[in-house]
This record gives C-alpha cells, sequence and structure tokens, in this order.
C-alpha cells in the first residue's frame, strides 16, 4: 500500500542544508518542517546540496510544491545593488558574530534559486520560510539587509527587536503586528484580541529591506522589518495557486516541553500550502489526461501529413541548396495551401502564414537566410561563450520550456481547426 501512496501523493521539493559533522559534511533538513507535510498530505523529497544538483533539476519532476527554509545568508551580490552603508569593521564585526550564517553557500543559492524562478515560471506553490522568503525576494527583484540589527536600528523609529537568541534558539519570541485581510490574519484571527499582534519564533540577522513589487507584507515587526509577505494574484490554494514568503518560524512556535503550538493558526501556512500542492498536483494529471485523450480525425491527418511533407522538402532544398525537382512541387504547394488557408488564426497571424506559404514557394531565399543565419549564430555563440554556466542553464531553461508550450499550442490549434 506505501509502495502505491508514493506514486500518487503531491511531491514537494525541499533543499537540505550542510553542516559539519566529525569532519565530514552532513546534509539536513528540520524535522518539524517534514513532520508538517507528510501530515497534510503530500510526500517531501530532499533535495541534496551537493555541487552540480543545480543542473539536474529536471530529474525530480514531477514537481507539485517547494519549501524552502532555513540555511546560510544568500551571497550579497545576487541582489545587492544598492550600497548597504556597511563600513568594512562593521561587515567584519558580523562575520564574527554570526559566524555560521555569513558562510556563504553558492551552491544552495544556485539550487534554491533556479526552484524559485522554476516556480514563479510555472506557478508551482511556493513556501519560503526564514532564508526560503529572502530567496523568494531576490528572486523577484527586491535586496536584503545584510544585517538587520546595523543598518535597521540606523533609521528604525520604532522599538529596538532582538530577531536571533544563539542562547534560546526555540523559545525565542518577538511581536509583529499582522495586517488585516491577508492570509496571516484569517490563520491567527482567532488568536488576535484588538492589537493584531502577535508573538512569533524567528532566528535571522537578514531580512526583506526592498520589497519585491508584486508582493504584499502580511506583517511587520515593531522596527519596521516585514515579517511575512505573499503574491495576492497567486494566492488561492483551492485552485493550486500559493506563493509566500515567513520570516518567522510557525513550526518552532511549541509550548515549552510539548508538541502543543502557541496558537492554532501556527500549521495554518503549511496545511494551505499542501492544499494548494495537491490542487495543483490535480491540475498537472487533468491536463496530461486530457493531452493523452487528443486524437486527430482522418481530415486533420492527412493535413497534418502534408505539412510535414512540404516541410520536409523545403528543409531539404534549404540544406542543400540544390534546386527543386518537379515532381515535387505539388506536394511543396500542398503544404502552402494549406498554410494560406487557414482562417482560424488572426489577421496578422494569416499574413504571417502567407508569407511562410511563400517562402516554401520559393525555396531560394532560405539560401540566402541560411547565410544571415550563420552570421547570427556565431555572434550568438560569442555572446554565449561570455556567460556563466549558470546563466546558460536559465537560458536552457527558458527555451526548454518555451518549447513545451509552443508545442502545447500547436497541438491544440490543430484539433480545433
Amino acid at each position: 500500500m506505501a509502495s502505491d501512496l508514493s506514486t500518487i501523493l503531491p511531491r514537494v521539493l525541499i533543499v537540505s542544508r550542510r553542516s559539519v559533522r566529525k569532519n565530514k559534511f552532513v546534509d539536513f533538513v528540520g524535522e518539524y518542517h517534514l513532520d508538517l507535510i507528510v501530515s497534510y498530505g503530500a510526500v517531501p523529497v530532499i533535495v541534496p546540496r551537493v555541487a552540480g544538483v543545480h543542473m539536474l533539476l529536471e530529474s525530480f519532476e514531477p514537481i507539485h510544491g517547494v519549501l524552502l527554509c532555513e540555511g546560510e545568508d544568500i551571497d550579497p551580490s545576487l541582489y545587492d545593488s544598492e550600497i548597504s552603508g556597511l563600513s568594512q569593521e562593521e561587515l567584519e564585526e558580523i562575520r564574527r558574530l554570526h559566524t555560521s550564517d555569513t558562510a556563504i553557500d553558492r551552491e544552495k543559492d544556485s539550487i534554491e534559486l533556479r526552484l524559485a524562478k522554476l516556480c514563479l515560471e510555472r506557478n508551482i506553490p511556493f513556501l519560503g520560510i526564514c532564508r526560503g522568503s529572502q530567496v523568494l525576494n531576490v528572486a523577484c527583484g527586491g535586496t536584503l539587509y545584510q544585517d538587520v540589527e546595523k543598518e535597521l536600528l540606523k533609521k528604525c523609529k520604532g522599538e529596538r527587536v532582538i530577531h536571533m537568541d544563539y542562547d534560546n534558539y526555540d523559545g525565542h519570541r518577538h511581536p509583529v503586528n499582522v495586517v488585516e485581510n491577508t492570509p496571516v490574519h484569517s490563520w491567527f484571527k482567532e488568536s488576535l484580541e484588538g492589537n493584531m499582534e502577535i508573538r512569533v519564533n524567528s532566528y535571522h540577522h537578514q531580512g526583506v529591506k526592498r520589497l519585491a513589487e508584486r508582493f504584499v507584507p502580511m506583517a511587520f515587526a515593531p522596527d519596521g522589518l516585514i515579517e511575512g509577505f505573499y503574491d495576492p494574484d497567486a494566492y488561492n490554494p483551492e485552485e493550486g495557486k500559493f506563493i509566500m514568503g515567513l520570516q518567522f518560524h510557525p513550526e518552532r512556535m511549541r509550548r515549552s516541553d510539548t508538541e502543543e503550538f502557541d496558537y492554532p493558526g501556527c500549521p495554518s501556512a503549511y496545511q494551505e500550502f499542501v492544499k494548494a500542492v495537491i490542487a495543483y498536483q490535480q491540475k498537472v494529471n487533468s491536463s496530461a489526461s486530457a493531452a493523452k485523450s487528443l486524437k486527430l480525425d482522418q481530415e486533420l491527418e492527412k493535413k497534418r501529413k502534408i505539412i510535414v511533407r512540404s516541410f520536409s522538402i523545403a528543409r531539404d532544398v534549404y540544406a542543400s541548396g540544390l534546386e527543386m525537382p518537379q515532381s515535387k512541387e505539388s506536394d511543396l504547394e500542398a503544404g502552402a495551401e494549406f498554410l494560406e488557408s487557414n482562417t482560424a488564426l488572426s489577421v496578422q497571424q494569416e499574413n504571417r502564414l502567407k508569407q511562410m506559404g511563400a517562402t516554401v514557394r520559393n525555396a531560394c531565399s532560405y539560401l540566402e537566410r541560411l547565410k544571415m543565419n550563420e552570421q547570427r549564430e556565431m555572434i550568438a555563440k560569442t555572446v554565449m561563450g561570455k556567460m556563466s554556466i549558470e546563466q546558460l542553464s536559465d537560458l536552457l531553461s527558458f527555451y526548454h520550456m518555451m518549447g513545451q508550450i509552443c508545442s502545447e499550442v500547436l497541438e491544440r490549434k490543430l484539433v480545433a481547426s
């Protein structure tokens, strides 16, 4: 029965964090995260933080959700186009105070930023906790404070807030003010007593400085730091939509020496996230089933073969540079006529198809374009030769996605015609 469940339950990817134990690297994920994901009906799939994994993320498909949680500071070069205003002495002091967090892990950055961008491109449900919320903000163009205490205190007019207590990891709490009519408000509504305040657990020395434009804040610390945000246009768990970041740790907000939560709303982020993950999986599965059931009738199949034959002939002429045999002209003409007779598209698209039909008739023009394409290809190769591995990976992922979209749209148009 367990093996059957593993094939039907939705998959949530979680990236591990690297630590050193007995002079060897160990990857781990906090058990609270895993317990909550499992308890609400999804399967956590741990993505190991090892070199090269950011190039292998397609191997983890299908991906129905992504949860990113705690970890080291994000490489400032990925977001800090603004000057932090910190002196070299202050930066050195920050490194001494937060040694384990300021040890930047670029491999983890690459894996998690690619996963965040994948979720944003495909509308895959995403929940970011602590560092995960910072990754989400950076992926969307936001920035971070390199150190909340030193940067925020310089401009803070509110009370000072301790966001990290090394001696009281699970027990530390500080107040946050909840924004009305947001998901956090709905989760903790029963616990709010008119002042819209709850006390949360946090363990971080960085945080959101400039929130990316697509997001809306859900909670603020008294010093003004954003403690939660979401995309209201991508939040509807019942429809498989969920894009959110929480700087605080609801999974660790438990009463001393018990597993009982501080508030009934603490596990709601995970509950609603998994609800969205399940809905997303159902949506993906239904789309896949519909695609498999599509069949062309005889007339459409005949048209499809005409297109394939016509463009196959045109390709051969294009590649060889030879004149087209007269015996093939009728086949080429049939494809051009089909393209020009397509009336299921807009006027602009029809004109484009007519141009394509004319190009099929006059294969000589392909030779001129071939020379131009060769020049463009050389320029493109030169430009891409200067790109980093990560940039090339992003570019390849983008065109792979566009290819899938084109295939799906083409198939729908063929069925509809």
